[in-house]
């Protein structure tokens, strides 16, 4: 997290859930298992008295597939993973790699020091190849879900299938990694506790930008009475103020969001959370008032562009109308509705971009979450632009925020396109909060006054992006 200082300025880190369940699943079939979290290190050589201290046999890099972030891999974080390889290499250890980066650039990290690169859903691939490296095999050809050299040349086997019944896995191995410097990095900076839950595992849309290297398409589901009973384990053993569901998609499975708000309803299990969904799901099945009723504060959309031509190009599978509904409907039930935005896609024109700052303005959502179409590779967006992407494939770290590819404006547009939306949003919300005291002046809160003196700022802060914005436009 400091090799990203936009995420760690924000302060709010979620465990490595899965590298945790690949833990537990090893330790349930046998194996002694040691976790070296990454989440708060300096530099990669850390790892090396964990390396002294336990001398494993297999050294694995498991990234947290559950983490967005980790789809579009930041360069800073591959050679981190590259340097720590290395170090496991010398100390003799078998190194193997699971991750959307290794599963993508495979050839890479069997350069860099790895032995083996576990393709796509990787725990059951994990178990297989340990057990036949310690039983002294040394033909993996039949092991689905690999990649490895032999004399010279890199062989990939078949993928293996996903896994269906996610009830069968343990529970993470939250007691292999320790919780207190999450809890403090959150408190300290948000003010409150908060941990990460995955239900689900997979997307079956196909928005043509997304890459889905580890889950395919294949949406598969926990059972709503597996989720409670983890949420209550947590709630005792952690005591937490907030959840993350961090799955791609939340409750897509008919029925599923109800029954969960009713269990948690019965073991008396006082939830806040937040969850990422789409518009259109969110509209079926009263799914918003089962959310209000389970605890939902915070709703994260792929809203994406308010522009319908952009939503059809990126086949998104939404309308611009569904957004604006979800939005209302949200707020009528009291859950912050927030936006994923995405600028820079193929084919958009200023009027397009236009239509977007008009949707956000209008709708007010709670956040949003602002960002520039980025290649990644597998997908069909990827496939148009990749002729273009010459040594910049990947960007550093999160706030990089680098267009790619050619597109209608240079990339420097774009890096203060996201500035003026975002202080944009601020100012509107602002101006909102101020009108809403006059009408209620008996609903006054410090929270709302400072919004409304934050006009006084961000006034003038978006005239100047603007004029700057203008400057871009017109070169």
């Amino acid at each position: 997290m400091r090799f990203d200082s936009k995420q760690w300025e924000q302060g709010q880190p979620y465990a490595p859930l899965g590298t945790m369940y690949a833990a537990a699943y090893m330790r349930d079939h046998g194996y002694d298992v040691a976790i070296f979290d990454t989440m708060f290190t300096k530099h990669p050589n850390e790892v090396i008295p964990y390396l002294e201290k336990y001398t494993p046999s297999f050294f694995v890099i498991y990234d947290d597939g559950f983490n967005y972030l980790t789809k579009m891999c930041l360069t800073n974080m591959r050679e981190a993973a590259f340097r720590m390889a290395k170090l496991a290499k010398e100390k003799g250890a078998t190194v193997i790699v699971s991750s959307s980066d290794s599963t993508d650039r495979f050839d890479e990290y069997l350069a860099e020091g790895a032995d083996f690169i576990l393709l796509g859903e990787a725990e059951m691939t994990l178990l297989v190849l340990t057990d036949a490296i310690k039983n002294g095999d040394d033909d993996f050809s039949t092991i689905q879900g690999l990649a490895y050299k032999k004399d010279g040349a890199i062989i990939k086997t078949l993928r293996r299938s996903v896994i269906k019944e996610l009830d069968n896995l343990p529970l993470p191995a939250w007691d292999l990694v320790d919780i207190n410097p999450y809890r403090k990095m959150w408190v300290n900076h948000n003010g409150y506790f908060s941990m990460n839950v995955g239900t689900t595992r997979g997307c079956p849309f196909k928005c043509n930008w997304c890459a889905k290297p580890i889950y395919g398409n294949r949406y598969n589901s926990r059972s709503p009475e597996n989720v409670v009973n983890e949420l209550l384990m947590l709630k005792e053993k952690y005591n937490f103020d907030h959840i993350w569901f961090c799955d791609d998609i939340f409750g897509l499975k008919p029925g599923w969001v109800n029954h969960f708000a009713d269990l948690v309803n019965t073991a008396g299990l006082k939830l806040k959370f937040k969850i990422q969904s789409r518009a259109d799901l969110l509209l079926q099945e009263n799914n918003i008032k089962a959310l209000a009723r389970a605890g939902c504060d915070n709703v994260w959309m792929g809203a994406e562009s308010g522009s319908q031509k952009i939503l059809d190009a990126m086949d998104k599978g939404i309308k611009v109308e569904q957004i604006s509904e979800a939005t209302h409907l949200l707020k009528a039930n009291n859950i912050k509705p927030s936006f994923f935005i995405q600028f820079g896609y193929l084919g958009e024109t200023k009027e397009d971009i236009a239509l977007t700052i008009k949707m956000i303005n209008r709708l007010l959502p709670h956040s949003i979450g602002v960002s520039v179409s980025y290649p990644l590779p597998g997908t069909v967006f990827y496939d148009k632009v990749k002729s273009e992407l010459k040594n910049k494939t990947n960007w550093t770290d999160s706030d990089e925020l680098m267009l790619m590819f050619k597109n209608t404006y240079p990339p420097a547009f774009y890096k203060r396109l996201h500035r003026y939306v975002q202080k944009n949003h601020h100012l509107h919300t602002a101006w909102h909060n101020t009108m809403q005291l006059f009408k209620k002046p008996l609903s006054i809160r410090l929270a709302n006054l400072r919004k409304t003196v934050s006009i006084a700022y961000y006034l003038p802060a978006v005239w100047i992006d603007k004029l700057k914005l203008s400057t871009y436009q017109r070169s």
